[in-house]
């Protein structure tokens, strides 16, 4: 295990995922917006949600590397097999899990039960994301098993 670069490689791992999945909104294959879902947690501007949601996704991509390296620890390799394995785990926590929680805790984003009386300004992503677009599941999916492969290549061992 190549513990002296899992912060670089999370780091690239964590862009890659970044700019398939922004490539993939600005193509019209979904609506999420993660690094603006992420910002608006904590600033109402737009403009400056994106950029601080990039650097929050950044981070979290850090956190996230660092316990793939240490499952590939674990299991005494890593490959990219792997690492798209358990890219499929996390991105099914996220689909089912995390992002329908989110609107509990996200003070700008509704809530299945918001009223036309709301101002967020976030539509809930629902279960499996399906409010941002029906292939936003399938695109969510590819970028994290991308993630987990980056991560299973780079982190083997020399």
């Amino acid at each position: 295990m190549d513990w002296a670069g899992w912060a670089l490689f999370g780091l690239v791992a964590t862009a890659v995922l970044t700019a398939v999945l922004i490539t993939a909104q600005l193509a019209g294959l979904t609506r999420l917006d993660f690094p603006l879902v992420l910002g608006t947690l904590v600033t109402e501007d737009p403009d400056r949600a994106r950029v601080v949601g990039f650097l929050i996704h950044l981070c979290a991509g850090q956190g996230f590397a660092l316990g793939y390296a240490a499952t590939f620890a674990l299991l005494h390799r890593a490959t990219w097999w792997i690492g798209a394995l358990l890219g499929t785990i996390h991105v099914g926590i996220a689909l089912t899990v995390l992002l329908p929680l989110l609107p509990g805790v996200h003070p700008r984003m509704a809530s299945q039960r918001a009223g036309p009386a709301s101002t967020a300004v976030l539509e809930p992503p629902g279960l499996f994301a399906v409010n941002y677009g029906i292939q936003t599941p399938a695109v969510v999916t590819v970028v994290h098993v991308l993630y987990g492969v980056v991560l299973g290549l780079l982190l083997q061992a020399d």
